[in-house]
């Protein structure tokens, strides 16, 4: 292995006759067993020292520029090493050495050139030259590592600046207080250290056995190790003798003495204004020179550099790690829908930097086989729109609890963006759409968002005409409005926000005709998974783009056999007929457990449908999830439970829900294009 160059320079006349070297050029190129101060080199031809190192002088010097080539050069020990050698023409003559008394310098007329050689140094000798090793550390590959704000990329990236160009091997260990936040500075042991990545010059499996990337660790007092953490400061140690045992046994880890017997050690603590975040561990073997002060001041340049980067990758990742617990815990962990409903969803950041935002998707059950299904997008990135996303998203799930139609929602959601205003602006887009899985109808309203994709089973893909209304927060003098429709089993509705189909190199035409194509070709009865990559690609590469979440479903009506609907008549007789068909339903479903309770609760909301609304009553079993008696009838009052302090002077209305309260599981109102429907859901016994 081979790590950094060293840099020979040689003056040359015309013929290529070296008339003056550097001291680098007399201690490599000087011959075994002559004089080290390389004068065996004056007289001698550049050809005799680097074979075919005669052409590019002479090109150099005819053309009046420089001329480079890489050419084989024999060393002095018998090897051959790659050399980078680079002609300059001189114009003028040479500096011979500078007087003692100020004057100029004289002047070598004869020089007609400098050869520049640039020679990898052998791995035997790179830590003789601290000139090279502090090159190799801080000048070349130290601001290209810092670019990175992945702390472990950024570790791995360091140790391989250390091993070889400053030690045969290392490691980098940070406090783990520093890392995690739920972590303490000090345990009952002494600080606990991670170590975040090693490095070693040559193939032995027991460094990665013995200190293993990755490991939590506290290392014993007394050691090195523990002096570093303790004081800050360096610590360098000869571990000659019995040094590297007394730390093996110490630590209970015998590889460790083996490893390190005989070797130089150099800890270097690595601080910032956060305090000590740990230290650099490096040791060379006795084949090489041992560290000295030199050494400590080089090593302490570079840790103190490396600290400016670790303290940013390491705040990076605490804030990045930060954003995305918080967008995560926004984001839906479950979609839950009726059981013929399939819902499929993706969420797709905007960018490694950038990897939290506003958009969010929901499927939400809804008593009665039916379904939510809400996609919007908070406008910007960051943590305040996954904020305000996060709070969409709870207002979201109160409204659909209410069961409110999706405009209503909307205006709710509009009225409490502009409150979220006051502070700081914000808006958002919003697409809400309810299915119901016993008619297969949707109602569907839009808030200043991209239209819908309808896809139904053996026809091409329509985008749907919602009406229009402004975003969420913006405000608008009319109200929001909705949509409602009848669509077939099988039918795919695809929701999406516009970063799917809009950037800043693509019209957003182009965009939608795309996602067009992708559902064309009977892609309803492909599965959604498929769809949902199919509607990806391509995106993934794009460094532009925005947030994208989407949420596809493939609509289907529950079996007939599973939900029963009549018609009464708003009579005291419609309460024994109610009774009677639920009766004979629930015996043909084998739930006759569940007679007695269901036919009492239809009995109270049938008699107040009759005695407050009037008209057609409507009655409908359900059972989807669990059993779902509704009542349907033509007035908007919604039915209240109303609470008396003296009990003697209970009246008889409210009575009935008072009943349905305590047999039912859950009960509600929701309001319909007719009136209302009142509603109550019991659990299905287990099978």
């Amino acid at each position: 292995m081979e790590s950094s160059t060293r840099i020979l320079i040689l003056g040359m006349d015309s013929s290529g006759r070296i008339l003056q070297f550097d001291r680098n050029a007399a201690a490599v190129l000087s011959p075994n067993g002559a004089a080290p101060d390389g004068k065996c080199l004056l007289g001698a031809h550049l050809d005799e020292v680097i074979a075919g190192a005669r052409k590019p002088l002479l090109e150099a010097l005819k053309a009046g520029r420089e001329r480079t080539a890489m050419l084989a050069m024999d060393t002095p020990g018998g090897g051959t090493l790659d050399a980078v050698v680079t002609v300059h023409p001189m114009n003028g003559g040479a500096p011979e050495g500078d007087r003692a008394d100020g004057a100029p310098a004289a002047v070598v007329p004869d020089i007609a050139a400098l050869a520049v050689i640039k020679v990898p140094v052998p791995l035997a000798d790179r830590f003789v030259d601290p000139a090279v090793i502090r090159r190799a550390l801080l000048d070349d590959a130290l601001p290209r590592i810092g670019s990175t704000l992945d702390l472990e990329m950024l570790a791995r990236g360091l140790m391989d600046v250390l091993v070889p160009h400053f030690c045969n091997s290392g490691g980098l260990l940070l406090l783990e207080s520093h890392l995690d936040a739920d972590e303490h500075s000090d345990g009952p042991d002494g600080p606990q250290m991670r170590r975040m990545a090693i490095g070693f010059d040559d193939d032995d499996p027991a460094w990665d056995a013995t200190f293993p990337t990755g490991e939590s660790l506290v290392y014993p007092p007394g050691t090195p190790y523990a002096q570093c953490l303790e004081t800050g400061e360096p610590v360098l140690r000869s571990l000659g003798g019995e040094g590297a045992a007394e730390i093996a046994a110490a630590w209970r880890r015998p590889p460790v003495g083996e490893l390190l017997k005989g070797s130089s050690m150099l800890l270097l603590p690595i601080t910032s204004s956060a305090g000590l975040l740990g230290f650099f561990s490096c040791t060379r073997t006795v084949a090489h020179r041992p560290f000295d002060a030199y050494d400590v001041e080089i090593g302490m340049e570079f840790a103190n550099r490396a600290s400016i980067f670790i303290e940013s990758a390491r705040q990076y990742s605490r804030e990045r790690a930060t954003a995305l617990t918080l967008q995560r815990s926004l984001l839906p962990t479950g979609l839950s829908a009726p059981s013929p409903v399939e819902v499929h969803h993706r969420y797709l950041p905007g960018s490694r930097l950038i990897e939290v935002g506003g958009d969010w998707y929901e499927s939400i059950a809804l008593p009665g086989a039916r379904v939510a299904l809400v996609v919007g997008d908070v406008a910007g990135h960051g943590v305040k729109a996954a904020v305000t996303m996060g709070r969409l998203r709870t207002a979201i799930h109160t409204l659909a609890g209410l069961e409110l139609p999706p405009a209503e929602a909307l205006e709710r959601l509009d009225s409490l963006m502009r409150t979220l205003g006051e502070r700081e602006p914000h808006f958002a887009t919003c697409a809400y759409v309810v299915y119901d899985a016993v008619s297969g109808r949707c109602e569907i309203a839009s808030a200043g968002h991209l239209p819908p994709l309808l896809v139904p089973p053996g026809a091409e893909p329509e985008y749907l005409p919602v009406p229009p209304a402004p975003p969420l927060g913006v405000g608008g003098d009319g109200p929001i409005v909705s949509r409602e429709f009848a669509v077939e089993d099988g039918t795919l509705l695809f929701l999406y926000t516009d970063g799917l189909v809009e950037n800043r190199a693509r019209d957003i035409d182009d965009g939608l005709a795309r996602l067009r194509g992708t559902f064309s070709g009977g892609a309803a009865a492909r599965p959604l998974e498929d769809l949902c990559q199919a509607a990806l690609d391509g995106i993934y590469d794009d460094q532009h783009r925005d947030d994208i979440a989407m949420l596809v479903a493939r609509l289907a009506r529950i079996p007939d056999d599973r939900h029963a609907t009549w018609e009464l008549p708003a009579e005291p007789a419609a309460v024994r007929r109610a009774r009677g068909l639920i009766r004979d339903r629930l015996a043909r479903w084998d739930l006759d457990e569940l007679a007695h309770p269901t036919m009492l609760l239809a009995s109270e909301l049938v008699t107040n449908a009759i005695r407050h609304a009037g008209g057609r009553i409507g009655l409908r079993l359900v059972r989807e999830g669990g059993l779902v008696c509704e009542v349907f009838d033509s007035s908007d009052g919604r039915p209240r439970v109303r609470h008396r302090e003296d009990d003697s002077d209970m009246i008889e209305s409210g009575r009935g829900l008072h009943v349905v309260g305590r047999l039912a599981q859950r009960w509600g109102v929701r309001r319909t294009a007719e009136g209302k429907v009142v509603w109550c859901e019991q659990e299905l016994p287990r099978p």
